[in-house]
């Protein structure tokens, strides 16, 4: 059996977060959880698992918002899919997102985050692997 998609999640309203993790195992990935900005860049410079995707939330808890969380993730990776969902941000993205990079608006389907996400993983960037046993 082939493994699923990890998909990096950052949504600080436990709410949402439900309903993003659910979205994502039902459309065939896996959500991993950070609860901030600062914890998903960890995460990702840790590789700890093979990430292949950023879905965040723009206004998070912490002193990162999902503008430079994201920000720093393409850093790490240049070409890092990053999905932005946001209820009042939006009108910031063209100026404060990454390029080639999706927003959607919250409320959202669930059918819309999938298709979302599964339209950044199609357009052929590879995951970040995990790091290789020392």
């Amino acid at each position: 059996m082939a493994e699923k998609p990890v998909i990096l999640v950052v949504e600080d309203d436990a709410d949402i977060q439900r309903i993003v993790e659910d979205a994502l195992a039902d459309g065939g990935f896996e959500p991993a959880i950070a609860a901030s900005g600062e914890e998903a860049i960890t995460l990702l410079k840790g590789r700890a698992a093979k990430y292949c995707a950023l879905v965040l939330d723009i206004n998070l808890r912490g002193r990162m918002t999902g503008w430079v969380t994201a920000r720093q993730a393409r850093e790490i990776d240049p070409a890092f899919p990053i999905l932005y969902i946001t209820a009042g941000a939006g009108h910031e993205w063209p100026s404060q997102g990454v390029p080639n990079s999706i927003l959607l608006q919250k409320p959202f389907a669930s059918a819309q985050l999938v298709t979302a996400v599964s339209q950044l993983l199609n357009n052929g960037t590879p995951p970040l692997s995990p790091k290789d046993p020392a």
